[in-house]
């Protein structure tokens, strides 16, 4: 399972952790990831996503019909 959001996307990025004398050693940022199982009313079924918690506040904002829409149009969703 990777760490991606289904909703938006949204994976681990690479930077730089930078010491006090500026020594530069390669890090990861990773997502804010969730699996959540959250209740679909149009299909009348559980979904179970991983989602970030910016894509947590997609979700309350536009619904979970919606947000899923939305991601499988871009291709997050891989279902």
């Amino acid at each position: 399972m990777s760490k991606i959001c289904q909703i938006t996307g949204k994976k681990a990025m690479v930077g730089n952790n930078v010491s006090h004398s500026k020594r530069r050693t390669k890090r990861t940022f990773e997502v804010n990831l969730f699996t959540k199982k959250l209740y679909w009313v149009e299909q009348s079924c559980w979904v179970s996503l991983n989602v970030s918690a910016a894509g947590l506040r997609i979700i309350n904002k536009l619904g979970l019909e919606e947000a899923i829409k939305k991601a499988a149009e871009k291709g997050y969703l891989n279902a």
